[in-house]
Parts: structure tokens; C-alpha cells; sequence
């Protein structure tokens, strides 16, 4: 098969996650950006990067490359372009924009002209139009546009990836499944303990940590991905990536997901047996300010409440989390994602990592709490003579910015 330039969109601080997703998938001159890996395969690799990345959001395959000084500009370049490669009149198609410029400030418009452009092209050459659809269209079309250089993908995803296909319900402030999925790589998280995470609103973190665990690849649950509408699709090179079941394994420990809202627990529930996990999920309505504490080995990653959902009181919060954690999770490894940097303070505990991150529109810090029974000095030098339990897979690293 011939190799073709992919762009893997992500979140801001997944560029490196990603970029090692990509390599252990087999892609060839990986290079992150800013929410962007670039790299290269084959249709096969294209195939697996959208039914098995856990943290790309989206993967596009650009088709042209060009500079623009207006909308006008873009209306003629992208009219230039054989689109009868692409689709023909009886498909329909729509365009999503993004737009980083001080030169094109009504991102709409530029949309309208790009729309306008493949119309005319085929109302001029043949008499018929290909209709836009909003909703579940033939082909899905990207314009990435970064100040005057303009960018056009063939969007091989469709719906973003987040959209796992398992979720039935979710709580407020639910967390993204692609992010959920970043931090536990981060964490380390390969299922060789135990895990909780003791706020877990309506089950995300729980569910991908279980996905990893057992090498469920994420893109099982789902309906369709673009590119099975694409002229090209190969059916049967996909049947194959689908059902092969090499990378699945054997998860011997459990996973306990707990919250004190009742409302939360069965929303949780709902999602997990939708995924088919009931088997490997413990969910209990649970108060963990006021839990008894785990004994053994554990890795904790949570996302504490911010602050609207529990008012004022936010911040005592944070300190009983820290207390609890002191006292009663002496064997833990603990992670908290919180945009509430004073009341992450408050925990009281010392980090030893903050990766920087965005949850939605948040800018958010990920900490990493390294707990243990008696003094640091003791602590150290026994961890000096074995191996960490958990190792963080993937460093966070500062991405390139690019256009």
C-alpha cells in the first residue's frame, strides 16, 4: 500500500501520549505539534489509528496545502482542486472549520466560501450539486486555518473519537473520554494493580482504565467511522483490524469507582454495563473523605469537584482528600486533575509531577502524589532499591508549535 501524511488531532498536553500510541501502532516520521501529531502510513495504519488511539480526537488527511489573504482567495484555490476524487454530485458533505488568524475573523464565511467552491465546481461541470448535510453526511471535510496558510482534510473520523459509543448517560462536568484515557497513560496505568478513582462522576476514568487494562481497543464500541463511506473503503482489510484480538489480555485485579452522589453511581453503572465491564468495575456510593482506606498497592486517578458543583466549601474538600490520602492510602499512588490551583494547595502533600492540561475550556493541572508511611528519607531509600511500581509511560514534553 502506498504511504499517505496523516494529522492526529489531541488535546493540548497529549501531543507525546500520542505520538507513542502512533509508534507502537507502526507509524512511520512522527512528529507532534501543537494538539497535533503528524505521521505517515498506509490505509491499513489509517484504519487502525482511528479504531485504536486511545487519545486522538480526531485523524485527517490533508489534500491540500495553500496560502490566502481572503475568503475569496480560498473560494479559488479550493475550486482549483479535482474534487471528482473526492465525491461526486449525488454525495453529500460538510465542512468543519478551525481558525487560529487575525486575517479571517468570521469563521463562518470562510466556511460558506469553501461550501460555494465545491458546489460551483460541480455546477459548472457537470449541472448538478452535491447537498450539504449537517447530520451524518457522506464525507466529512476539515480547514485547519492558521493565519494566512490554509489547510484542506479529508476528516477520516466522522464523529470525534471521544465519542467511544458506550456512553448512555453522564453527569455534569463529565470528563472527555480522550482526556480520561491521556492521564491514565500518563499515570502508567497498564492494569498491573488495583485502581480507583473515588469521585468518578458518571464512570469515564473507571471505564478507559478498564479498556486499557483488558486492551479493549476504543474504537469497538462504534457504529461507523468516515472512511467506511469513503470511493476506496476496503471492507475487508477492516473486518480484519476489527476482529483481531491479539492485543487483548487477562486483567487479574479490580477497579472500584465510587462517589457519594446516588445520581452518579447509576449513571456509572449504566455506562459500565453498556461497555460490558460489570464483570471488572466495583461501584459503591461511597463518601472517600470518610472511606476506610485502601491497604495495598493502588493507583488513584481522579477528578475532584472544582468548585461550582460544591460551592464554598471546595477547598476543605481538597484538604480532607489530602488528609485521607496521608492516613489512609499508604501503598497509593494518587493522581487529581483540578483547574482549582488554590485548593490542590490545600491538599497538603507534596507532588512530584504537574503536567500541564486542558479539560474542555479549562486549564487544568494534572498532580502526581507519591504516598508512603513514615519519613521521606526512608521512603526514597527503599525506592532506590527497587523498581517504582509506577512509572509514568509517557513524559509530558512541551510540542512544537507549527501552523
Amino acid at each position: 500500500m502506498s504511504t499517505t501524511t496523516y494529522i492526529a488531532k489531541t488535546f493540548q498536553g497529549l501531543e507525546g501520549v500520542l505520538s507513542e500510541e502512533l509508534k507502537k501502532l507502526g507509524a512511520a516520521d512522527i512528529k507532534p505539534g501543537r494538539r497535533a501529531v503528524e505521521f505517515k502510513g498506509d490505509k491499513a495504519l489509517m484504519y487502525k489509528a482511528n479504531f485504536c488511539l486511545r487519545t486522538a480526537l480526531r485523524i485527517l488527511q490533508p489534500i491540500a496545502t495553500f496560502e490566502a489573504k481572503d475568503p475569496d482567495e480560498i473560494y479559488a484555490k479550493i475550486k482549483q482542486l479535482d474534487w471528482e476524487r473526492y465525491l461526486q454530485p449525488k454525495t453529500t458533505f460538510q465542512i468543519e472549520s478551525t481558525v487560529y488568524s487575525d486575517v479571517f475573523k468570521h469563521s463562518r464565511f470562510v466556511v460558506y466560501r469553501a461550501k460555494d467552491a465545491i458546489v460551483d465546481y460541480f455546477t459548472e461541470k457537470t449541472g448538478k450539486r452535491p447537498s450539504i448535510s449537517l447530520t451524518n453526511p457522506d464525507l466529512y471535510l476539515n480547514l485547519h486555518i492558521a493565519n494566512t496558510t490554509c489547510t484542506l482534510s479529508l476528516d477520516s473520523s466522522g464523529e470525534p473519537l471521544f465519542k467511544r459509543g458506550w456512553r448512555e448517560v453522564q453527569t455534569e462536568a463529565s470528563i472527555n473520554e480522550v482526556l480520561a484515557a491521556g492521564m491514565l497513560l500518563l499515570a502508567g496505568w497498564d492494569g498491573q494493580c488495583d485502581f480507583m478513582d473515588p469521585m468518578c462522576g458518571s464512570g469515564t476514568i473507571a471505564i478507559e482504565a478498564a479498556l486499557i487494562a483488558l486492551g479493549i481497543a476504543p474504537g469497538v464500541f462504534r457504529n461507523q467511522f468516515a472512511f467506511e463511506k469513503w470511493p476506496d473503503f476496503d471492507a475487508d482489510l477492516f473486518d480484519a483490524i476489527y476482529n483481531d484480538e491479539s492485543a487483548e489480555r487477562t486483567f487479574k485485579h479490580k477497579i472500584y469507582a465510587f462517589d457519594i452522589d446516588r445520581g452518579a453511581v447509576e449513571s456509572t453503572l449504566r455506562n459500565i454495563k453498556r461497555a460490558g465491564l460489570s464483570k471488572y468495575i466495583d461501584v459503591r456510593q461511597a463518601d472517600f473523605t470518610q472511606s476506610e482506606g485502601y491497604a495495598d498497592e493502588l493507583l488513584l486517578l481522579s477528578n475532584p469537584p472544582y468548585g461550582q458543583r460544591i460551592g464554598s466549601h471546595v477547598e476543605d474538600l481538597y484538604a480532607q482528600i489530602g488528609t485521607q490520602l496521608k492516613h489512609k492510602f499508604q501503598k497509593t499512588e494518587a493522581w487529581l486533575i483540578s483547574s482549582n490551583i488554590p485548593a490542590l494547595q490545600r491538599i497538603g502533600l507534596h507532588p512530584s509531577d504537574k503536567i500541564q492540561l486542558l479539560n474542555s475550556n479549562l486549564e487544568c493541572e494534572l498532580r502526581h502524589y507519591k504516598i508512603f508511611a513514615g519519613k521521606m528519607s526512608d521512603f526514597k531509600r527503599e525506592a532506590a532499591a527497587k523498581r517504582p511500581s509506577f512509572k509514568p509511560r509517557y513524559q509530558a514534553q512541551r510540542p512544537q508549535r507549527t501552523n
